[in-house]
């Protein structure tokens, strides 16, 4: 396997060939059909090829080009049966395997960040990657105190070849859109790139990741590796071992599904709370389920990894979503209505029908309105379908709204985990978790203090 592809030309020649692979299957397709296989037979062979492609191309690329596959691999859910199928497998993989980087190229890096002598650090370090991401890869070792570590190794060239391939992705677009249907792919490719910056300095990634470690050190439910040594596009943290949620989504217990969904959805809405931080890239390959959760040995904790994307949110997650969420439950259409408009998601020039916005608003929060919900692929079809539909109200009303800056990450975070739950079909008490760590979904009850003041 060669070294990350830096040359733009290179990358952008094989970006290119993706739509153009598009095309060239589809008039493939249609010469099987003029010669009489069938339309269910053809569809099959086409989008296997497609999703077989698309793999090879982004997983070979590593950078922006996987960054978008993981991006969209949680979207998975949303896409009708009969596209998703041949793509679930193409894009799942690529969640937690990539081709490795070379050993010599691993052994530079280490040498030019840790010193000529970086083996005198480890008692132990495996040469084969255990793990690879969009920007590096993982390695297993043992740190020269005994404690087992992940050994993260930022690629060579990584910040200009991520930049490369979103700008290739962005010209790409409208030909990527098909992907996932309802779904605007160009704002997701612009959101990822100015994460790009963040992401690549490991610095900030170990800070995050420490400031959760140390919140988390005594969680029943949540575990969070230390960081055990950082320096330039070196990150070194303890090690977790579990079983990748990938393979909880396609072969665990209903009993490990809605463990996994429950806990998913508690670090979600409880880690901004707890750290002022959101943990802001949800796909699979960074989550684990751990033996020996509250009930002892056969219950499950949720390992979490990667924290290089995050969303700094010093007073947890925006009281407005949770007054919103809140309101619209109690069916306060006018209410509702006057906090998006203040909040920037009706701009000044449109004017909605604030009962509309209720109905539109009403089964995407379906999951709040119960003790608890399933999260199905067939529900996200439903709500995706329903937003993408040009005939229906709510494809109509959605145009007209507006999602402000400062809410796209907390938004895509969101979509994304609930893409995560449906994956697994889990059963999950999502209302205890709002009630629990939400502000502004619970209304709070004034004080004994509060209410004499009030009165006088």
């Amino acid at each position: 396997m060669s070294d990350l592809p830096r040359k733009a030309v290179t990358r952008t020649a094989k970006l290119a060939a993706l739509p153009l692979g598009f095309a060239g299957r589809a008039t493939w397709g249609l010469g099987k059909r003029i010669v009489g296989e069938s339309a269910e037979i053809v569809g099959r062979e086409l989008q296997q090829r497609t999703a077989e492609q698309m793999f090879k191309v982004l997983g070979e690329l590593k950078g922006g080009a996987m960054k978008f596959g993981q991006a969209l691999s949680v979207f998975e859910s949303a896409l009708p049966e009969e596209i998703a199928g041949p793509y679930r497998a193409a894009l799942t993989k690529l969640q937690e395997a990539a081709p490795p980087m070379p050993t010599r190229t691993v052994h530079s890096v280490l040498a030019e960040r840790l010193g000529e002598d970086w083996h005198d650090l480890f008692l132990e370090f495996e040469d084969k990657p255990s793990a690879a991401a969009s920007i590096g890869q993982v390695h297993r070792g043992v740190w020269h105190d005994g404690r087992e570590v992940a050994v993260k190794v930022q690629y060579p060239g990584a910040g200009e070849a991520l930049l490369s391939d979103l700008n290739q992705l962005s010209r790409f677009a409208r030909l990527l859109g098909p992907l996932i249907p309802g779904m605007d792919i160009k704002p997701l490719i612009t959101e990822l790139k100015d994460r790009v910056s963040e992401e690549l300095d490991y610095g900030l990634e170990a800070q995050a990741q420490q400031a959760h470690a140390d919140e988390f050190a005594d969680d029943p439910d949540v575990v969070v590796p230390a960081v055990v040594h950082q320096c330039d596009q070196v990150l070194i943290t303890e090690w977790i071992e579990g079983i990748p949620l990938s393979e909880v989504i396609s072969e665990g217990t209903q009993e490990q599904r809605d463990r996994a969904g429950q806990l998913l959805a508690r670090f979600l809405f409880s880690g901004p709370a707890r750290t002022g931080l959101l943990h802001a890239d949800p796909h699979p390959g960074n989550f684990r389920l751990l033996p020996g959760g509250p009930e002892g040995e056969d219950d499950w904790r949720l390992g979490v990894l990667d924290f290089g994307t995050v969303d700094r949110l010093p007073g947890g997650l925006p009281t407005p979503i949770g007054d919103s969420l809140r309101m619209t439950l109690d069916g306060e259409a006018d209410a509702v209505y006057e906090l998006l408009c203040e909040e920037g998601f009706v701009k000044d020039s449109i004017d909605l029908d604030p009962d509309a916005v209720l109905d539109y608003l009403l089964p995407i929060i379906e999951p709040a309105q119960v003790d608890e919900f399933t999260f199905t692929r067939g529900w996200m079809r439903s709500q995706a379908g329903r937003v993408a539909d040009p005939r229906s109200p709510a494809y109509q009303l959605a145009k007209q709204l507006n999602l402000p800056p400062a809410y796209l990450l907390i938004h895509r975070v969101t979509l994304s985990t609930i893409g995560v739950l449906c994956q697994l079909g889990a059963t999950v008490r999502l209302r205890d978790e709002l009630e629990e760590w939400l502000p502004g979904f619970v209304l709070e009850e004034p004080t004994a203090e509060e209410g004499s003041a009030a009165e006088a």
